[in-house]
């Protein structure tokens, strides 16, 4: 499939290319750090950010995009379900 974009230098602010399903751990870390979240089942969210700090964002709503730099979204204080990350 042509791509219009593929000489195009990708930004922060542009649109993800990729993703991937995740399922939040204590332990584990996301196979990189994401561009974006999507919560398809809201809740709350527990997340490392790129940065190392850790935060839980309370009531996200379902079908909710997120523009977070996240490197693990925890087990414990995750309530939303069916998130990936975009890249």
């Amino acid at each position: 499939m042509p791509d219009r974009f593929a000489n195009t230098q990708a930004s922060l602010s542009g649109p993800a290319s990729s993703g991937f399903a995740i399922t939040p751990s204590d332990s584990a870390d996301l196979p990189e750090a994401t561009r974006a979240l999507y919560v398809g089942t809201g809740g709350h969210l527990s997340v490392r950010m790129l940065s190392g700090e850790v935060l839980t964002l309370s009531n996200v709503p379902a079908g909710g995009l997120l523009p977070l730099r996240v490197t693990r979204v925890f087990a414990t204080g995750t309530t939303a379900v069916a998130i990936a990350g975009l890249v």
